[in-house]
Formats: structure tokens, sequence, C-alpha cells
């Protein structure tokens, strides 16, 4: 019999993230409005929200059962996600309060599992795995490079992990006995197959079945988008459930079934003792699978169920292998499909069908309408390095910097076109949630499902859109980051221009992000022409002195205790003098980040707390420094003043460049943690030369100059060598307002040209090195301070080597005025 709906669990106000059901009778779900509910059968179709719980207004993104005890004859439901603390809550209704918190995570768990001795393991956003036992840490196992995404206990001391480096380890108590490697791609779900070994999900679309000695003999394949979960039943068939809508059901190494959602993310699956099956849907539902009529919802239920299914969009990118000139129409449904699951488009009434073959009912069931085959509404094609788009929105990366293109089309999965904005532009993928969400409210697109929005596969950001209760609305609605709360999307008040757009931040601790599309913006009437504004000179810097405070300082003593828990390192861990002083440097960046008061720190800094961060620079292995070297970074540019004596300041930035290797610049290849070191090095050095008071002998200036030219940009990775162009930048920006000695300026025109020379890959350090000496160009008129005229042809030359095709139109802008300034 094939599996159909058996129940519906309405009861959550924002997307389920986790299912578990460890009895016929009880359900176990998690979800982004912050709540834990326990529903427990009340007929033999339904089940009730007998229990909810709640603490912080936080995602909660994991969740499982932890057995019965004397005391609890009920067991608990164990919790955890983006405050980074484990819950434990009794099931006999007691109490509405957890009677464990478990604490020692850094980030979001999004991932638990228990044992049948009651232990309890969690993976989280940290990089770590946790074992717990009598609600305390027994094991802290540390093996995998980002986060621990899938947990199992299989016994009293051994556990599988998987995480987002594509590594499934076996441990034995705390030690690695095992490294399972065979997925291409992330990590996201691990279940026990009796017999035979294991099964692991991957956003790959693979499902592989393991041996424990470490032999694949199984690679399951049908889903053609990310696989979140896994179960086994228990007759030995797996369940699996993903990012293409659907539930699968895998029976002698074939997909036997597909159950088709109405919300594009399956995003969690567990498997019933009676061998039904639960799911967790981004629509917001909670829903039972049985293959057994009597526990079959009723006919009106099932019918609901199909119509929302066969009422939903899909994008036609989801649907591959056919040529939609030559579809056919209805009469195409007479034919029998090949395998279960197999996808057909075809035209009926005018309209673009998406089928999928039911094998167990053999027959085609409607799974909505395909989008994005007809040109937009919205307007003509735009063309964008040689190619139609239906969209291309204006990104910029940090306040004041020019905004990169994002270019979408209406046929495009959104979470595609945010992936491919992110990797081509070298920024951090925790934004993918974020800039999915902005391109599906900016465009025509059909909305899949209620809460809407595309996962992040590598560190977590999952689909999300806020309810309606929570999301301001109106011309100035901003929209949060929805697990570091570090991004603003701000939109427009009216209609708007490319260079009105912007997104700031960018780095792990850094934020304030504004998307504006001024693209989509309502029609208006045409404007009166006007004269085209100059972009030189450009008299803003680049400014990156937002952070996610909280975040770093806990890194920081996260790093410390590390430290302290190794007698090889207990002597490297701070004092308590330079603990306070760490505390002191947080509170003072506290207030002078406050939004809300608009006034100057009253708290005060001195010269001995910038010899903390030397200290602990000086000391602490390469590896743990850089949260020190971006707290260096928020105070040079909040607390200039303190900085700006030489002795301080050149303290500090020799210890900068010592502990970020600058050194070994020429060093190939270098390190992860080094080029983080150098990164974070370059980003402080561009709030320092946005300081006019750390300039004024000018001697440090031309020592930092000279430093930076023995990096050949070209041996910089792209985010370095924006940052590099940042420098440049912001130093011409200051070179508007006063005039700067000869010697200085020609250092500085000389890593400008290099840059110009050099950068053949990507147009972002082009651009700001154009932007920088058109500024220098500018001053030298403006203040009767000619270059030479040797220097200036060189100039000339370099600005005319840059390649075209790293240049859009509005950049292209940039350099004629360059060039025309040299005319003059």
């Amino acid at each position: 019999m094939p599996f159909k709906l058996s129940a519906t669990l309405q009861g959550h106000q924002d997307s389920p993230k986790a299912v578990a059901s460890p009895s016929p009778d009880l359900i176990l779900s998690a979800a982004r409005d912050s709540t834990t509910i326990a529903w427990f059968r009340s007929s033999p179709l339904a089940f009730t929200p007998q229990i909810s719980f709640q603490t912080v207004k936080q995602f909660v993104n994991a969740v499982t059962y932890l057995p019965a005890t004397p005391d609890v004859p009920q067991g608990y439901a164990v919790s955890g996600g983006q405050d980074g603390t484990i819950n434990i809550w009794p099931l006999d209704g007691s109490s509405k309060e957890p009677s464990h918190v478990l604490l020692g995570h850094q980030s979001n768990i999004c991932a638990l599992n228990t044992g049948t001795d009651g232990t309890i393991i969690s993976g989280s956003w940290d990089g770590t795995a946790k074992v717990w036992k009598d609600f305390q840490l027994v094991y802290n196992l540390k093996g995998h490079e980002g986060a621990v995404w899938a947990v199992l206990a299989l016994d009293d001391d051994q556990y599988l992990t998987g995480g987002a480096d594509r590594k499934i380890i076996l441990w034995q108590k705390n030690k690695a006995i095992r490294i399972f490697n065979g997925h291409k791609d992330a990590v996201r779900g691990l279940v026990l197959i009796t017999d035979i070994g294991f099964a692991s999900a991957s956003n790959d679309t693979e499902i592989l079945l393991w041996t424990f000695d470490g032999d694949i003999i199984h690679s399951l394949k049908a889903h053609t988008a990310y696989i979140y979960s896994l179960a086994a039943l228990p007759c030995g068939d797996i369940v699996s459930a993903g990012e293409d809508r659907t539930a699968r059901l895998w029976r002698d190494g074939e997909c036997a079934q597909t159950i088709v959602h109405p919300g594009i993310s399956v995003w969690s699956i567990s498997a019933m003792p009676n061998g039904d099956f639960v799911t967790a849907c981004s629509d917001g539902l909670v829903r039972v699978f049985s293959e057994h009529e009597e526990r079959w919802a009723s006919a009106e239920d099932l019918k609901e169920f199909e119509e929302q299914v066969a009422n939903s969009a899909v994008p036609s990118a989801e649907v591959a292998g056919v040529d939609k000139s030559k579809l056919p129409g209805e009469e195409a449904l007479a034919n029998p499909g090949q395998k279960d699951g197999q996808t057909m488009m075809v035209r009926e009434n005018g309209a673009i069908m998406a089928y999928s073959w039911d094998s167990m009912s053999r027959s085609w069931q409607k799974i909505g309408e395909v989008t994005g085959t007809d040109k937009p509404k919205a307007g003509e094609k735009v063309n964008y390095e040689g190619k139609q788009w239906d969209y291309v929105f204006d990104v910029a990366i940090e306040d004041g910097a020019p905004a990169l293109k994002l270019p979408y089309n209406v046929s495009e999965n959104p979470y595609t076109a945010a992936h491919r904005f992110l990797e081509r532009n070298g920024l951090p993928m925790h934004h993918l949630d974020d800039t999915a969400q902005f391109i599906e409210r900016n465009t025509e697109g059909f909305r899949l499902d209620a809460p809407g929005a595309v996962s992040d596969p590598f560190t977590g950001g999952s689909r999300y859109v806020a309810s309606g209760s929570s999301v301001p609305t109106g011309p100035q609605a901003s929209y949060s980051d929805p697990f570091t709360g570090a991004s603003r999307y701000v939109a427009p008040s009216g209609g708007g221009t490319s260079s009105g757009a912007s997104f700031s931040g960018g780095d792990p601790f850094t934020g304030a992000s504004r998307y504006v599309s001024p693209s989509m913006q309502p029609p208006t009437p045409a404007p009166v022409p006007a004269q085209p504004k100059s972009i030189i000179p450009r008299t803003e810097g680049v400014s990156l002195k937002t952070a996610n405070l909280p975040a770093m300082k806990s890194k920081i003593y996260q790093l410390n205790d590390d430290l302290a828990h190794e007698i090889s390192t207990a002597s490297l861990v701070l004092y308590p003098e330079e603990k306070k002083h760490i505390e002191d440097c947080f509170a003072y960046l506290t207030e002078a980040t406050d939004e809300r008061t608009n006034r100057p720190p009253m708290r005060k800094l001195q010269g001995a707390h910038i010899e903390t961060l030397v200290h602990v620079l000086q000391r602490w292995p390469d590896v743990l420094r850089f949260p020190v070297i971006d707290l260096a970074r928020l105070l040079v540019g909040h607390c200039a003043p303190l900085i700006q004596s030489s002795g301080t300041r050149d303290t500090l930035f020799d210890a900068l460049f010592n502990a970020s290797g600058w050194q070994s610049i020429l060093q190939t290849p270098r390190t992860k943690s080094h080029d983080t070191n150098i990164l974070l090095l370059l980003r402080t050095l561009t709030n320092a030369f946005q300081e006019k008071t750390l300039f004024q002998d000018g001697v440090w200036a031309a020592k930092i100059f000279d430093t930076l030219f023995a990096a050949p940009p070209e041996n910089l990775q792209k985010q370095q060598r924006v940052a590099f162009a940042s420098i440049l930048l912001n130093f011409s920006c200051i070179s508007l307002e006063e005039r700067v000695d000869p010697t200085i300026r020609a250092n500085h025109l000389r890593l400008i040209d290099k840059v110009l020379r050099v950068e053949r890959q990507e147009s972002e350090p082009a651009y700001r090195a154009l932007v920088a000496l058109g500024n220098v160009l500018y001053a030298s008129k403006t203040q009767n301070n000619p270059l030479d005229d040797a220097l200036a042809a060189e100039l000339m030359d370099a600005v005319l080597q840059v390649p075209g095709e790293l240049l859009t139109e509005d950049r292209e802008k940039v350099r004629s005025e360059v060039l025309a300034i040299f005319e003059q």
C-alpha cells in the first residue's frame, strides 16, 4: 500500500524545523516561532498540542526525545537552537520551565540525538559535537572544519557526526577512530541501518549506505536538491526529506514513493514505531503519513492535501530534461511514467503544468504550475555582461563602497542566484539566506510557501521570512538576520537610482546590511532630465566599524578557555587584569555603537588597554588571533584619539603586522588562519586610513605604504585585494581635505598603479583604485600641487591597461572621469 496523509498538525506560527516521534502517540516538533510542542494523539487520526515550551524569542532548530525516568515517567523533550543552549523539558506537564539547561556550545545548535542509556549528543555551528550524560558534559568532539549538521548516538560510547566539511567521523568516546569520505557537499543526516551500518544524506542530493569499515555499498539517487533529514522505518525501509519539496521512501535500493509537499523545504523527517512517518515542512505544518489504510485521513482531507500540492507553483529551473518548445498536451498523461518521482510538463489551458509519477498509485499527480517560462511583466530584459536578465540589483558590501551587481531570472531558484552572487564576489555564505529572501521580496515570482526563503547548506542560514506580526512594514521596513541579528535590510522610501543602493557588512562579525532594489520601485512619472552626477571627487571612504560584539567577545573567551584546558598552553591564558581590559574594550564599543543614545561613550580607555591587545597578539598562537585582530579593527575605528600618539600607534600596528604573518605574505600556499589574519589586518588599516588624526606626522603613513608595497596584490585573495584597495581609497579621501607630503603621495600612487596593472580578475579592487586615483588627481588640481610628468604618464597608462570587461557601464564612467582630469 502507498503512504498517504494520516494527520495534519497545525499549531506553529512559523516554519517547523525538526520533528521526533518516539511513540505512535507522541510527536515532538521545534520551530522558528521559538517554541517546542509536544503533540499527543487524541484520536486515531488526530494529535493535539498539549504542551508548548518556550524560553527566548529565537529559533529552535533541533529536537529529540530523552527516555523516561522514574521521576519523569513520560520522558523529556530535548530542544536546541539559535541561542546555543540545550533545554530539557519534562513531558509530564509539571512545569513550563526546563528542568535542565545544558551550556557549552558557542553558536546555533542544529542537531540532537539521544541514546538508549540517556546520553545526549549535540551538533552546532561552532564546529563541535558534545556528548552529555546525566545532564553534564562528558566529551567535547572536535574534528570537523565547519558546522556539525548531523549527530547519531550508536551505543554507550560510540558516536557518528557529519558536517559541512563533507566528512563523517566515528568517535570512540572523545577520539576520532575513523573518517568516512564520500559526499561532495555538507552532510545533513545520519541514521543507523541494522545489520548493515548506517546511511548518510547530503546537500549533494545523494544518500549513501555505509558499513562501519568505511565501504559504500549503495548510493541512492532521486532527490533533485539538498537532502536535510533521514529516518529508518521499523521494516528497514528508509525515508528522506529535502529541499525539492519531497519526502521519499526507499525500498531495496530504489525510490519506491515520492510524496510532494506544498512547501519548498521538507526540513525534517522522523519514523514512528508503528511504521508511519512524520514530516516538518516550510509551509508551517507537521504531517503524519501512513501506509495503513485504517490510518489514512478522510477523503476530504486527502483531496485538500492534493489540491494544496497541485496549486503550488514550480520554478521552471526545478524541472529538468524537457524541451519546453516541444511540450505535449494533456494526452501525454495517459502514458505511464518510467520511475517514481519522474516529472513531466504538459500544456494545459494555456499554462504549463508539472506532474509527478506516483508508482504506488500508478498515476500522474499534479504538483503545480511551472513559472518563469514567459517574459516577466515588470518590463524589458536587462543586459548585463552580455546576457539578458529579468532583474539586475545593485548590492554594496560596505558603507560607502561601490555597488555590486546581482543578476536574476525569474525562472531560477532564488538560492541559485544568491549562491552565484556570493561565490563570485567572495562574500560569506551566511548571507545566502538573506540574499535569497531579498530576491523573493523584490521579484514577481510566485511564493510557494508562506514562510518562504532559501537554505544555506554551509553555515546554517535557513529558509526564513518572519511572520507577519514580526515584520515591520512600510517604506522603511527593516529585516534582521534571523541567526546573528547583524544585518539590516532597509527598503527605500521612494524611487531610487543605483547610486542609492547599499548592502553593508560582510565578515563574520560585521553586519548592518541594507538592500535597496532600484529596479523594483513602483512606476513614477518620467523625471526631468538632470545632469549626470560626477563620481570624482568621492569624499567618503569605506567604513568597517560594525560588529556582532557578543559573538566576538564570546569567541575570545572560548579560545581562552581552550588554552586553559591544555597543560601545554595554560600559560598563554588571559591574566585577570587583561580580562578586565578586554571587558572594558567591549563595554566601550557597546556604548560607541549604540544608535539609540547617539552620544560619545561615557567610558574611557587608556594605553594599558591597547597594551593588553599587543601582549595577547604576541603570545597567542596564530590560529587563535583573529578575534583579537578584529577587536583592534573596531578600536581603531571608534577610538582613534587613544591610538593617535606615535608610541601607541606604532606599537599596535607593529604587533598587528607580526600577528597576521605579513612578513610571510609571499609564502604559498598560506593556511586559512594566515589568510584570515591578513584580511583582518587590512580591514583594520582601512579604518585607520579613514582617521586624519593618525597621520599628523606623515612618517607613519609612509612606513605603512612601504610595508604594503612588499605584497604583490596578485598574491592576495579577492577580499584581501578589496580591502587593500579600500586603504588606498580612504587615504585619497584624506588627500582631498589637506595637502599631502609629495613623497607620501608618490608612495600612495605607486600602490594605486600596482593595483591597476595587476588586477585582472575582479572589478571591485580595480574600481576602488580608479576612484582613489581620481581623488588624488582632483586634489592635485584644486590644491595647485601637480604630479611629476613622468609619474602622470605612468598612471595614465595604468588606467588604460585596466581590462574593459572588469568595468561595467557605470564603472567605466569613472575611468572616463579620471582620464578627463589627466587631460585638463
